[in-house]
């Protein structure tokens, strides 16, 4: 009786304070990193400094994809091939996967559990899709020590195109928070006699799922979501695909997945938050296969850390960070067609970007 009153209370008490941890883990980092990592040895200030300016955008960036439930990399490669190099200098590809997974991870981390904390997370259908989509990242990533990656970039440009085209011709309208409810408000103390409340989580905020399977979700704000979990298949299906790529290139699997949650009537919060989920434990699972996974591929090869410019990376963590925990509060104060507009312009021009790499336009 003991660990079943106790283990709700820990849960309760980390979903509160998940703020001071999320924000503990990249100061942590940064510590480490300034007194264990492998820098040059007449590294002082200036070199800490030197890239100050991409805390601001890759605050920008993880604010963005955290917002939409894509993978930081999307737009984090991207902006490192084509715009860090007019002010700096060009990167090398495999220094780019590494500043873009360490950043993600964290990012993705810090924002995943903003969103659990908000109540838009399923994690009966996270865990699933997880589950499902893990073989194929470790086969998309050991893969990726062998494959061109030319090749990859293009693959992955029209699979984004596909998927732009999907989201602008899908209907993001159904189920909008508290649509579920008819025309009786949510009352503060956890909502309708209907609605479930949750005395586990912060606020008014609950979920059940009746005899029919239809789950009833309220999130911390006392909104209110109704949806089913049916249309595995089809999830199964384009979580397989995206997997693939996540490990091949550090993204796709959010992407992807979250066209085929929307396809298949899961709210447009709730399929953004479950992603978050999704995506942050394959972008880690891809980010140790990438680092660890190359002796295990013939001709393959792991990355070297003393190479890593931890002088970028101490000033993307943070920020990925802070814009993870920004995210939620964006997402809930967006509209529908605010949302798909920006998803389906934000894969056009990353498809755009992954033509031009193929090509050798870069």
């Amino acid at each position: 009786m003991t660990d079943t009153s106790t283990s709700p209370s820990i849960q309760k008490t980390l979903l509160k304070y998940q703020h001071v941890f999320v924000f503990l883990a990249p100061l942590l980092f940064v510590v480490g990193v300034y007194f264990v990592a492998p820098t040059p040895a007449d590294a002082g200030t200036g070199y800490w400094l030197e890239y100050w300016w991409l805390f601001v955008a890759f605050l920008i960036g993880a604010t963005i994809v955290n917002t939409v439930g894509i993978s930081g990399s999307a737009l984090f490669v991207p902006f490192l091939i084509f715009v860090f190099p007019l002010v700096a200098y060009p990167l090398e590809p495999n220094t780019l996967v590494k500043i873009g997974l360490i950043s993600e991870s964290f990012g993705l981390s810090s924002s995943a559990l903003a969103f659990i904390q908000y109540g838009l997370v399923d994690r009966r259908l996270g865990t699933a899709l997880i589950l499902g989509g893990v073989p194929f990242v470790v086969a998309g990533a050991l893969l990726s020590f062998v494959i061109p990656e030319p090749l990859f970039h293009a693959l992955l440009g029209v699979a984004l195109l596909a998927a732009a085209y999907l989201l602008l011709k899908a209907n993001l309208s159904h189920e909008e928070p508290g649509g579920g409810g008819g025309d009786e408000a949510v009352a503060a103390d956890g909502g309708a006699a209907e609605l479930p409340n949750d005395a586990n989580k912060l606020g008014p905020a609950g979920v059940e799922t009746n005899d029919a399977g239809t789950v009833t979700r309220v999130d911390r704000d006392g909104n209110d979501y109704r949806y089913s979990r049916s249309g595995y298949l089809e999830r199964f299906a384009n979580y397989s695909v995206g997997g693939v790529f996540q490990g091949l290139a550090g993204f796709g699997i959010g992407e992807l997945g979250i066209i085929s949650m929307l396809r298949t009537d899961v709210p447009v919060r709730v399929a953004i938050g479950t992603n978050h989920i999704v995506v942050a434990t394959t972008a880690v699972l891809a980010s140790l296969v990438h680092v660890f996974g190359g002796g295990l591929v013939p001709g393959g090869h792991t990355m070297d850390l003393a190479s890593t410019p931890w002088n970028m990376v101490v000033w993307t963590v943070p920020a990925t960070t802070l814009g993870g925990q920004i995210a939620p509060y964006v997402s809930a104060a967006l509209d529908t067609s605010t949302i798909k507009k920006g998803v389906g312009g934000l894969f056009a021009i990353i498809a755009v970007a992954l033509f031009l790499m193929a090509s050798g336009g870069i």
